[in-house]
Order: C-alpha cells, then structure tokens, then sequence
C-alpha cells in the first residue's frame, strides 16, 4: 500500500492536506503521509477521552489538581493537548519561516457571541507556542473580534462557512482591517462541506422532499465550487480550507486547486486505501439543472449559494452552523463531565 497519495496531489496539483484532532500516533502518520498543517475544536479533548484515554485522564488529572474551577480547567486540559500537536509541527513552522506548521485552535462555542472573550481567548491560546492560528467562526461577533486580531497580527483560519455571503463577508472585512493596520497575517477561509451535507440529508428527510441521494450528496461540493471561484474573481488574499469531511469524495471533489482540506485520520486512511486517480475537480462545472433543482426544492441550499442568500445578523442561526456548534457544545459537556468524573475518583 502506497502512502504518497496526498503527497502526489500536493506535488501535481498543488491541493494540500491538514489532519484534525489527531491521536499522538495519528498525527506522526498524518505528517509522513504530507500533512502540512493541523487543525482542532473545542470537541479536541472529548475525541482524546475515546482515542486516547489514558493520556487524556492523566493530563486532567494533573490539572485539576491545580485548578479547582472546572470551566478553567477544561481551558487549561485543551492547551495541554494543543500543545503537544504544535509541537510535532514546530520543526515545519521553523523551517519554512511561518508558513506552514500551523495548528489552530478554537475558543468554547458558548462563548461565541462575546466579541471581548473570543479575543481574550485567543491573545491567551496565543501564548501555547509560536505556531498557534486563531479558529473563529464567521458571525457577527467572530467578525468584529476578527478585525481586531488582524490588526494584532494573528493568524487566522476563519471557520463555520457554508456560504457566500458569509465568505465574502469575512473576505472584505480581512481586507479592510488589513489595509488600516498594514498586518497581512495568514488567513485561511473553511468550507465545511460535510456537516453542510448532513444537515441537508437531515431536511430532506425530515420534510418528505423528493431529491436524488446523489444530487443531494453533492450540494456541499456545488457551494464549494462558487466559493472557490468567487475567491479567485475577487483576488481575496486567502487560501480556502475544506473541513467537516464526512466522505472521500469531500476531499476529491477539492483536489486541482489552490485549496487546502482538513480531514481526521480515517479519511486519510481511506484516501490511502483507495488512492483514487489525482485529477482537477474543483473546476469542474456543475450542471445547472442540478443547481436550479436544489435551490428550488431546499432553501438552506439558496440561501448559502446565492450571493445575497444571508445577511451577517442571520450568519449564526443558520442551520448547518447550528449543527456544526452542538457537535463542538456536546464535546465541550463531555469534557467538563470527565472532568467531573476525575474528580470524584481522585477525591
């Protein structure tokens, strides 16, 4: 079984790949097999508690007998073990003098709404080692912290996009706070073209709408396309960052572009397994019948392609966002509650 598949499409194409909440041993195969970047969420410590248990209840044990408040405690636990996975990438961030051996980190989801916390989080998450990257959802209140954080300078992976207006939105703005401050910090824009898909299935099946499973499946990637081509008209100085996988095809369908994707190390794994031809997709031109259908029959799918389908006040209420929030909520509970749970053990 070969393992070079993603260096091949990095080499012949350009497209690159980032792992995301990655094991200790994930992450060493994620870095042999091409991964330049990573990525985590606030769920990061709740997927180590099943991957990693051992690891993870020793790190918390050790920090909740220091830090007797369990909302800072989960803070500090998520610091640790973004820690160790910046470390595995220090050597690519210093090699490459700060362009690649990035990994991101993502404040508690709750607190999405409170622009001074999502900068105080950040400034404080800043200080776990150099090649830290701010991951902030495009929202009113992420945008405003993020105009803010680009005049400081700090690297930004703007995430929770599922839609133009959204894109655009965050795009102007980086540019705007970049020309008032004269900071170019290194912006990635995500699609999440995954949750974007389940969120879609979930309609259509909770609603009785009559669409093919095979149209459906691609309505993320559709969004996608525009995304990219917008992002290319426009000259935005971003490189946009797939995410939410729930499928190869979510990696495939990016490959042929100066895009990056972000993926666990099952998807790796998979694309390994397959090692699917290496051919441009990302350009390919979808049917428009395909895309009047989905507009016609799902409104979440007209109101994340059309350029003016959401205004910024209803980027947050927008239902994959929502779906995409709870997963980070629930991980964020399931931590608090191992931590809990250590508590009582160690009592």
């Amino acid at each position: 079984m070969s393992r070079d598949y993603f260096k091949r499409v990095a080499q012949t194409t350009g497209t690159q790949v980032w792992i995301n909440n990655p094991t200790l041993l994930d992450l060493e195969n994620a870095i042999e097999a091409g991964a330049i970047n990573g990525t985590t969420n606030p769920a990061y410590g709740s997927k180590l508690v099943k991957s990693e248990p051992d690891y993870i209840r020793g790190v918390i044990d050790d920090v909740v007998a220091d830090v007797s408040d369990d909302e800072e405690a989960a803070d500090v636990i998520y610091q640790i073990i973004s820690g160790r996975f910046m470390d595995s990438f220090l050597p690519r961030y210093e090699q490459s003098e700060g362009e690649q051996g990035l990994v991101t980190m993502q404040d508690d989801p709750r607190r999405d709404e409170e622009v001074d916390l999502i900068v105080e989080a950040t400034l404080r998450h800043a200080q776990v080692r150099p090649n830290y990257m701010a991951k902030i959802p495009v929202i009113e209140s992420g945008m405003q912290a993020m105009a803010t954080l680009v005049e400081k300078n700090i690297p930004i992976c703007a995430t929770e996009v599922f839609s133009i207006a959204q894109a655009v939105a965050m795009c102007d703005l980086y540019v705007d706070a970049s020309q008032r401050s004269g900071n170019t910090p290194p912006f990635y824009l995500t699609h999440i073209t995954g949750i974007y898909d389940e969120e879609l299935a979930a309609q259509v099946a909770a609603q009785n709408i009559d669409i093919g499973p095979e149209l459906l499946s691609q309505a993320g990637t559709i969004v996608m396309r525009k995304q990219y081509r917008v992002i290319k008209e426009k000259k935005y100085p971003t490189i946009m960052l797939g995410g939410g996988a729930r499928g190869s095809h979510h990696f495939t369908e990016w490959v042929g572009g100066d895009a990056h994707i972000t993926i666990n190390w099952s998807t790796f794994e998979e694309l390994i397994d397959l090692n699917p031809a290496i051919e441009d997709r990302i350009h390919a031109e979808d049917p428009q019948a395909a895309i009047d259908e989905l507009r016609d029959k799902i409104p979440d799918f007209r109101r994340a392609y059309d350029d003016d389908g959401l205004t910024a006040p209803e980027f947050a209420q927008y239902a994959p966002l929502l779906r995409f929030r709870n997963n980070f909520i629930d991980g964020c509970d399931a931590v608090l509650r191992e931590i809990g749970e250590r508590r009582k053990v160690l009592a």
